[in-house]
């Protein structure tokens, strides 16, 4: 379909409370990068283990995740490219979460109720692959 179609008013809300779902992300980034040692040392135990356990190419697929959700966030403004910066964050997702879950074994550490917030980041990152693709679909996006 041609990228002529107006998107309709949901199309912007959804897109906006992502953006923002997605800025939290951002600022969890920054804040965990930027914490001082105090600050490190005053979180639980299982936490504290998860953050200075994780590898450099885990903490590089959470910037990728956050950052690159946020980027798709903005592209969805009508850009194509939105779906390939998604699909990176989704990437970026899935890198994170594998570590953390499948190495690190954040469940024995963090218990199921650790496990809340991770599905949900994984469920928003596969809804706005979905949600880009859609747009374009609908032609959207150009």
């Amino acid at each position: 379909m041609a990228p002529s179609a107006k998107p309709p008013a949901w199309f912007w809300i959804v897109g906006v409370l992502m953006l923002l779902w997605n800025g939290v992300g951002v600022m969890a980034y920054v804040g965990e990068a930027m914490m001082p040692a105090d600050a490190l040392q005053a979180l639980p135990e299982a936490q504290r283990t998860l953050i200075l356990g994780r590898p450099a190419w885990a903490t590089a697929a959470y910037a990728v995740a956050v950052f690159g959700g946020v980027a798709g966030c903005l592209l969805l403004i009508r850009r194509r490219s939105a779906i390939a910066v998604l699909a990176l964050s989704l990437l970026g997702v899935l890198v994170q979460m594998g570590h953390a879950f499948l190495l690190a074994d954040a469940f024995r550490l963090v218990g199921p109720g650790g496990t809340v917030l991770p599905a949900l980041v994984l469920a928003g990152a596969f809804f706005l692959l979905w949600f880009a693709r859609h747009a374009r679909a609908k032609g959207w996006l150009r």
